[in-house]
């Protein structure tokens, strides 16, 4: 699958669900190839969101690259639905299950790109046994169950350490980071090391989410044109 090399996912947790489809559109048309797909279960985290019969439904309706983030209990139960439903990329939390590795190659099985993610608390090293193995690295910036909240600034440093090691024992994993993203930190987050970045408020939650889509991929593109 192509990767552009800096990627804005609009996170549909803070779309109007009522009208998914045009809010898909609004963000297609501004340019947006992937789309952020939140599934709580209010164990794992406080809250209960989207699940398998939307993401089918939604696969049906675009062709955009799905980056499905599990936030439940017991991910591995769930990710054969998840993947015949139509996710492009499956992303499970390290402290949501003690069999990482397993739940990994489990969705690699299944012929799509796998994902871990950790928690504000959780350190880098924690994946150490699974970076070689991994199509994405998830920082999360905020803790998760919520949109809308305040970016956690230490995601900084975990991004520069997933860089670090990417490099030094060359790694092909991409690095995403989410919660908190909007126009004041996007440029700083790709100068950190972070390729895949999702934004749901400061995109969704504005007049014009087509014009706050190109805005902060403008922005986020700039640190690839300066010169060092």
């Amino acid at each position: 699958m192509f990767r552009h090399p800096i990627e804005i996912a609009p996170s549909l947790l803070s779309a109007d669900l009522a009208n998914l489809a045009a809010e898909v559109r609004k963000v297609k048309q501004a340019g947006a190839s992937v789309l952020h797909f939140d599934v709580m279960d209010g164990h794992f985290v406080p809250n209960i969101s989207l699940g398998v019969p939307v993401l089918a439904s939604l696969r049906k309706a675009t062709t955009l690259t799905l980056d499905v983030h599990l936030m439940i209990e017991r991910p591995g139960e769930y990710i054969e639905a998840f993947a015949k439903a139509g996710a492009d990329r499956i992303l499970v939390h390290q402290e949501a299950t003690v069999h990482l590795d397993r739940v990994l190659a489990q969705i690699r099985d299944l012929k799509v790109e796998s994902g871990a993610v950790i928690n504000p608390a959780t350190p880098v090293a924690t994946l150490t046994e699974v970076l070689d193995r991994v199509d994405t690295v998830l920082v999360m910036s905020v803790n998760p169950g919520f949109g809308g909240q305040t970016f956690i600034p230490g995601a900084f440093n975990k991004i520069r350490e997933l860089k670090e090691l990417r490099s030094r024992y060359n790694y092909a994993f991409r690095i995403e980071v989410d919660g908190g993203v909007d126009i004041d930190n996007v440029a700083d987050l790709v100068r950190a090391g972070a390729e895949t970045l999702v934004a749901g408020t400061a995109i969704f939650k504005t007049p014009d989410p087509g014009a706050a889509f190109r805005q902060m991929r403008s922005l986020a593109h700039e640190p690839l044109t300066q010169k060092v």
